[in-house]
């Protein structure tokens, strides 16, 4: 009669059975193709970004040495092209901060909203029937969201209906139509982190006595809070990185913006109208296109930094 031992913690061994050992196995050779093939795709984004910066790195230096790097950035006067040549650029990046902030001012609570509604409220069937249609936004081109900002809402909406004192141009419009362009990659991501909260977590908080609204803000919220950061950091980078919309509806004027009814030129506004033109390669006025691409860089980079620390502390793991 043969015995079967078993060790403690572990599952039977019969004797004289040799016992299964993972080293024995075959290679997966599958799968080592597949983790070979992520490995490549991880090492050709670092070398993709080393790529830009190097691009970018060499005409700003050669800008920089002819245009102190504090007149670059506390200047307050922008004109590359004129015969009293200026480089602050100040009025630029007040142009982009205006358009960033009405942009996260309408698509944070809208996609959260939408988030919300989404994975908490909405039946499976409904869920199926929205969600595509909201993400439907992200695909429509830039341009197309431009036009519509100036030629609807700046002109008919601002100057026809709401007799507001403005020109053909606002940073409002584009502020506003570029939060609409957003909302889809806010309210996407954040959905997927609000449902992939256990659903423990709900029940346990039903049964303390919790309604559906308490349950949601109190329980699955903070539970998805670092990937509800992340929406949102990524809808910021599309802000501030954002071109056709702002090029189109923003204005053309580099100015210090002091309130949403007025024109000002955007950063990256500047750069695709800038490199249309017919600036010498290696002038002064060329390599300004690379000085202000650098800040952009650098302004996303340390956007970016913030918000991974932010979600390495409110990271939950379940």
């Amino acid at each position: 009669m043969s015995s079967t031992l078993t060790p403690t913690g572990g599952s039977a061994i019969t004797p004289g059975r040799p016992a299964v050992s993972l080293r024995s196995m075959r290679p997966r050779y599958g799968e080592m193709a597949v983790r070979l093939i992520f490995r490549i795709a991880a090492w050709i984004t670092i070398v993709i970004t080393i790529g830009i910066v190097i691009a970018l790195l060499e005409p700003s230096l050669e800008f920089f040495a002819e245009v102190p790097l504090g007149d670059f950035l506390f200047g307050d006067r922008w004109a590359p092209r004129f015969a009293d040549a200026s480089f602050g650029v100040l009025p630029l990046v007040s142009a982009t901060a205006w358009t960033t902030v009405i942009a996260l001012i309408v698509a944070i609570p809208l996609g959260l909203g939408a988030a919300v509604f989404l994975s908490e409220y909405a039946s499976s069937g409904v869920r199926k029937v929205l969600k595509p249609i909201l993400e439907i936004l992200a695909g429509i081109p830039t341009v197309v969201y431009g036009l519509f900002a100036l030629q609807f809402v700046q002109s008919t909406v601002f100057r026809d209906w709401l007799q507001l004192e403005t020109g053909a141009f606002s940073v409002l419009a584009a502020g506003l139509v570029m939060g609409v362009m957003i909302i889809p990659t806010i309210a996407s991501i954040s959905e997927d982190s609000m449902s992939a909260v256990p659903l423990g977590m709900r029940q346990g908080s039903a049964a303390l006595g919790a309604n559906k609204m308490q349950t949601t803000l109190r329980v699955v919220f903070p539970a998805a809070l670092s990937g509800i950061i992340a929406a949102i950091v990524l809808g910021v980078s599309r802000a501030v990185g954002e071109t056709m919309i702002v090029a189109i509806a923003a204005g053309s004027q580099a100015r210090i913006v002091g309130g949403p009814l007025e024109q000002g030129q955007t950063m990256t506004g500047f750069i695709a109208n800038a490199a249309l033109g017919d600036s010498r390669v290696g002038s002064i006025e060329y390599n300004t296109l690379f000085a202000v691409g650098l800040l952009l860089f650098a302004i996303t980079l340390v956007i970016n930094a913030i918000a991974i620390q932010i979600v390495r502390r409110y990271r939950e793991a379940y």
